[in-house]
């Protein structure tokens, strides 16, 4: 697989993406007359705002080892948009003078790629020693090549938590959403993780999962799956984990053309819209993180990002953040916004509502 952009496909323009999401494929597609704003002011939640500023996620470039079929970043080999030194340097003075960050959650494509990926890492640590850092590695990117191999050492060293996507715990389901020798890699990695001690009980070093559906469907409980997930790591593999993070593919990118090519689109926007559910829409993410891009413009979450729908503010660049007026914002939301608010709700960090709550929408 190559990424949109690499194929010229018309999608690779935000703009199209936009369309379809805000104009639909047919004139009669049902969830057209339901925008998510009406959700929302139903709801009494419109204009949706933040809670507090938390979390920076920052995205240090598209350029990835995997072109995975559900990619909302279209990252790739070919991707060549990273984050420069300078850049990350206006990311680690935020982080050194905003007291209320807690956490910097460090994204991609795969961001170890990006060349200063480590003196990033060390230099927000340096900056302020108390920050959570979590990285979201792919796992296959350990075993790539040689100067990657050690990277459970150096996430061990600096205490970052590791966040990894696994789509399933078999061969062909993890492969055919990924790429042939995906979950062979994965297997391989997740066990030199455990061996620097990540995910054992009583380290401190967290290693959580990532699911998300292979198909047009909604991700199931997360509880049971995590469950089944850490039963079979186990039993197959001596693998362990701390936690299995479920969350639901958002009809962006290259997710959306997924989606068109086999039909299924109208389908998942009607799933989505039906199972809306006003207590994840109160918990989302962009409620208390601030989502940066490779080239420091800012957004109100990672998919707002890939879409490029900047924040609602006069300051919207890393080097003017301002935290006062980030967090009276009112937060960009559009028709995409349906798939963290569906179900269980979903976030960077799984679930968003608890197992009774999510019984508020139907699956």
């Amino acid at each position: 697989m190559k990424s949109l952009k690499a194929e010229h496909n018309p999608l690779s323009d935000v703009k199209e993406q936009l369309q379809v999401l805000e104009q639909g494929t047919k004139e009669d597609d049902l969830y057209r007359m339901v925008p998510f704003q009406q959700k929302l002011e139903e709801s009494g939640l419109y204009p949706l705002q933040p809670t507090a500023v938390e979390i920076l996620q920052i995205n240090v470039g598209k350029m990835c080892n995997q072109v995975c079929r559900h990619c909302h970043v279209d990252a790739g080999p070919d991707r060549k948009e990273i984050m420069t030194r300078e850049t990350m340097q206006q990311c680690i003075d935020v982080v050194k003078n905003t007291a209320s960050l807690k956490t910097v959650d460090l994204t991609g494509g795969a961001p170890e790629m990006n060349p200063d990926f480590r003196w990033f890492v060390e230099q927000l640590k340096f900056a302020n020693p108390g920050i959570h850092v979590i990285v979201r590695c792919n796992l296959t990117i350990i075993r790539a090549n040689k100067k990657y191999y050690d990277l459970p050492d150096f996430f061990k060293l600096h205490r970052l938590e590791v966040v990894s996507s696994l789509p399933f715990y078999t061969r062909d389901r993890t492969d055919r959403q990924r790429g042939d020798g995906v979950f062979e890699d994965s297997i391989a990695a997740l066990q030199m993780l455990n061996q620097a001690g990540y995910g054992m009980e009583g380290s401190g070093l967290l290693l959580n999962l990532v699911y998300n559906p292979a198909g047009a469907f909604l991700p199931p409980a997360q509880t049971s799956l995590e469950l089944e997930f850490k039963q079979s790591l186990k039993k197959d593999f001596n693998i362990v984990f701390n936690n299995l993070y479920a969350i639901t593919n958002l009809p962006i990118s290259r997710y959306l053309d997924y989606l068109l090519q086999t039909g299924n689109y109208e389908k998942y926007m009607e799933k989505l819209i039906g199972a809306f559910n006003p207590v994840a829409a109160a918990n989302v993410m962009c409620r208390n993180t601030i989502s940066v891009g490779w080239d420091g413009w800012m957004y109100d979450c990672d998919f707002n990002q890939m879409l490029e729908l900047k924040t609602a503010t006069l300051q919207q660049h890393i080097h003017e953040f301002n935290i006062s007026e980030l967090n009276n914002r009112n937060i960009v939301v559009n028709q995409h916004c349906y798939g963290c608010t569906a179900g269980a709700g979903s976030s960077c960090g799984g679930a968003v509502t608890a197992e009774q709550t999510a019984k508020t929408a139907s699956l």
